[in-house]
């Protein structure tokens, strides 16, 4: 599974209603000059494979039209860890440690959050497709409106006073995990003129080992903004890409209560 690059970076500095834009703020990059880009980057891509260059599956860490890549981006060789000392601490979770309870997004204030209630469910597997039991799977994401709890996110649309878009589970023996929670709406951010984020949740999850952590995002399907979104086309492989996204899964689907989404990490 990808792994995406960024967890708190696209919260940005307020954004101003539409009608406070002045000229100097709409003379910076457009849509349009970082889809130009994005298709660039695609292309070569493409032609890579063409001359038997191997598939990318995960994100680049360095993506000129996701801006703050360019500055941020690990420039150092990864440091391996002591084998030895990994194999004396392992992430080690129990029902003690988490609630059943805090899996459930919407049961967390007084009254009922707003939007469309929904329930996503998979399995965590190690590369070999193997179930990865016991392991603590943290998700966090915004309101129904696109907006986080969260100092940074000012732009002008309404908290949910009855969602905090916190949550987490313990995956069962096979693997799987369950939570029930909102739809997140999608939201500006600060990366060109009129930027939109897809709607997204953050996922966080463990391995065997403590050096196996994974912080990644789940997509849903048929989203306009996927192909404008420079975060999500970090990933310039179109199959890798599509590992992000959830399926609709009428099995998890409830009735009068809640549409249900399959992703398998």
């Amino acid at each position: 599974m990808p792994h995406t690059t960024t967890e708190t970076d696209e919260l940005v500095p307020a954004a101003e209603p539409k009608a406070g834009h002045t000229m100097a703020d709409r003379a910076v990059e457009t849509q349009q000059d970082l889809s130009a880009e994005i298709n660039g980057l695609a292309g070569a891509y493409a032609q890579a494979l063409k001359d038997g260059a191997p598939a990318e599956t995960q994100p680049r860490l360095d993506y000129p039209p996701y801006r703050s890549s360019i500055l941020r981006h690990p420039t150092k060789s990864l440091h391996h860890a002591d084998p030895e000392t990994i194999e004396l601490y392992s992430p080690a979770f129990g029902h003690q440690d988490v609630h059943a309870l805090e899996a459930d997004l919407t049961i967390q204030h007084n009254g009922e959050p707003q939007g469309e209630r929904i329930i996503v469910a998979g399995k965590v597997l190690d590369g070999d497709g193997r179930p990865v039991a016991g392991q603590l799977v943290e998700i966090w994401q915004a309101n129904a409106s696109g907006r986080y709890i969260h100092k940074r996110d000012q732009h002008p649309a309404p908290l949910d006073p009855n969602f905090t878009g916190i949550g987490r589970c313990i995956t069962g023996p096979d693997g799987s995990y369950r939570f029930t929670t909102i739809k997140p709406g999608a939201y500006p951010w600060k990366n060109h003129l009129n930027a939109w984020r897809p709607a997204h949740i953050h996922f966080s999850m463990f391995g065997t080992e403590f050096t196996q952590r994974i912080i990644t995002q789940m997509y849903f399907p048929g989203d306009q903004l996927f192909p404008l979104d420079p975060i999500y086309q970090t990933i310039v492989d179109q199959d890798a890409r599509d590992r992000l996204v959830a399926s609709y899964d009428h099995s998890l689907t409830e009735p009068e209560w809640a549409l249900g989404y399959n992703w398998d990490i």
